[in-house]
């Protein structure tokens, strides 16, 4: 009798290591993530520029909060939100914003800052981008010319605003003189560069790079070229793991009195002009 209660008390013991074996990776996928570190996903200009590595040691002081950015295109920072492996998204790609918000993925979104994109090109400009009353005729010019363009082709913010304007202008780009190059702003300017070819880029990348690029800015700053940036939290209701209430934090941080002016005053001793405009709404 008394092996008989041992052999089951055994069979008991090692059940109970089989079954908490199998749950271990169970619960540390689903388990709730510290609230003293913050994932972030964002756009590859907010890194490329510096500007997330003037904020974030100024959030971690005020808040004991550190925040762990992954910089990639919109597209893939939406995607990394939707799944639940990141935090809190700061994007630029309102039409896949909308989208993402209407399906329930994002808590809450602010705008926070823009900027514009700008096309640039080479120095003879072939098609005739800086004679362009806006950015949808430049885009025509460059296909009608077949001019070389590089393109990220990324699903990035950049690479969606770039793909509406070829939509608009009728036009399919296809053939040696269109280049796409999967990589981010930086790396994608300094392709372009490489090739003498025209690229669609945000201003504050392009200021970053100019000093070591022979490109030439052609059109800047007309209507149809607003970049604007928003800061979304993952919403908790889908992935109840996400650190919400760092979220909430990081959200509050850029839109408030002081961050907004952090983002207002970055750059201008460096570059001459601030590369992004605060403009979140009071």
């Amino acid at each position: 009798m008394r092996k008989k209660y041992k052999a089951l008390v055994l069979f008991a013991v090692i059940a109970a290591l089989v079954v908490s074996n199998c749950l271990a990776p169970l619960t540390i996928a689903g388990a709730a993530r510290s609230e003293k570190v913050l994932i972030l996903a964002t756009t590859t200009s907010t890194k490329d520029t510096g500007l997330l590595d003037y904020l974030l040691p100024i959030f971690k002081k005020k808040t004991g909060i550190t925040v762990k950015s992954i910089a990639v295109g919109s597209g893939q920072a939406l995607t990394m939100g939707q799944r639940g492996d990141a935090d809190v998204l700061l994007v630029h790609s309102p039409a896949q914003e909308k989208t993402f918000m209407s399906k329930g993925y994002g808590k809450t979104r602010k705008d926070v800052m823009y900027n514009y994109f700008v096309i640039i090109g080479p120095k003879n400009d072939p098609a005739k981008v800086k004679t362009a009353p806006d950015a949808l005729t430049a885009f025509k010019r460059i296909a009608a010319a077949k001019a070389k363009f590089v393109s990220r082709g990324d699903n990035s913010g950049t690479n969606t605003k770039e793909l509406g304007f070829w939509k608009a202008a009728g036009a399919t780009p296809s053939g040696s003189w269109y280049m796409k190059t999967g990589q981010g702003m930086a790396a994608t300017i300094r392709i372009a560069n490489e090739k003498n070819a025209y690229t669609l880029t945000d201003e504050g990348t392009y200021l970053v790079q100019k000093k070591s690029i022979s490109l030439e800015l052609l059109l800047k700053k007309t209507k149809d070229l607003k970049n604007q940036y928003g800061v979304i939290t993952v919403n908790p209701a889908k992935h109840s793991f996400v650190n919400y209430n760092g979220a909430v934090r990081f959200s509050d941080f850029l839109t408030s009195r002081e961050g907004q002016r952090l983002i207002g005053s970055y750059g201008t001793k460096k570059y001459g002009k601030t590369l992004f405009v605060p403009n979140a709404k009071k």
